[in-house]
């Protein structure tokens, strides 16, 4: 299927690494030219020589999102650099752990790393947006929906993140701007497998994760949760707004204790 998306002008936060360097690289297949905004600017700088090499078209912009300047600058030089904006995918963010006991200044500084900068990045994008009229997608967290426990930081980010996907798409509807989210839950990343691996006993800590997702006993890949956003920013999705998409074999829906068919 031909997504339309050959020559469309693409921002991605947080691309470098894991679900969002398989968002770039997704878009990249179809024909989009991509600006990656990340605080790694080793990581940036290598990934936009080794794609660009492959012959994709990639601008990296590095700096801490948390500073407004910063988002304001990105959304600056993807205009310079790829002539306006169709897309932008609000995905940088990680679960800090701020949880009841880290306090009101630490909570506030969780949602000014997690929230604030996906609000200044659309608020410095909308001309952009409303010309191309475009598409965002932010990627949000089933810790949202289902809590996790000692995140109330990351969880109160990302639910507010899912709060604005409906409230933004209602009002940017009236000027052809789509706003969905793409909501992942146990993915396998370079920073699960991190995680994973300072347990007590990764391989039983991993089965026991596997065995919590009822579609497949598996992590979604970075894949999949790429191929979820390009598809839900294409104009193949042209109807879908105000959405939050869940990507997650079952696991934030699904009675989780239910019976292993079939094994």
């Amino acid at each position: 299927m031909d997504l339309q998306l050959t020559g469309k002008a693409v921002v991605v936060t947080g691309g470098c690494r894991g679900i969002g360097r398989a968002i770039v690289e997704t878009f990249l297949r179809e024909g989009a030219r991509v600006l990656v905004a990340d605080r790694d600017v080793a990581a940036g700088e290598a990934m936009r020589t080794a794609l660009g090499a492959a012959g994709g078209v990639v601008h990296f912009v590095a700096g801490d999102l948390a500073d407004g300047a910063t988002c304001q600058r990105v959304i600056t030089t993807a205009e310079q650099q790829l002539g306006g904006i169709d897309v932008l995918v609000n995905n940088a963010g990680r679960n800090d752990s701020i949880g009841l006991l880290a306090g009101v200044a630490a909570f506030v500084g969780s949602l000014h790393a997690n929230l604030v900068p996906a609000y200044a990045l659309v608020h410095f994008a909308l001309s952009a947006l409303r010309r191309s009229r475009g598409a965002i997608v932010n990627i949000g967290s089933k810790v949202a929906v289902t809590g996790q426990g000692g995140t109330s930081g990351y969880a109160a980010a990302k639910g507010g993140l899912l709060a604005l996907t409906r409230e933004w798409a209602l009002e940017l509807a009236v000027h052809g701007v789509r706003v969905n989210a793409v909501l992942p839950a146990e993915v396998w990343t370079p920073l699960y497998e991190e995680w994973l691996a300072r347990q007590t006993d990764p391989l039983a800590q991993r089965a026991r994760i596997e065995q919590s997702v009822p579609l497949g006993r598996r992590f979604t890949t970075t894949q999949e949760i790429a191929d979820a956003v390009v598809f839900v920013a294409s104009p193949r999705s042209s109807h879908t707004t105000g959405q939050w998409l869940f990507v997650d074999g079952g696991y934030t829906h699904l009675d989780r204790r239910s019976p292993d068919q079939g094994r």
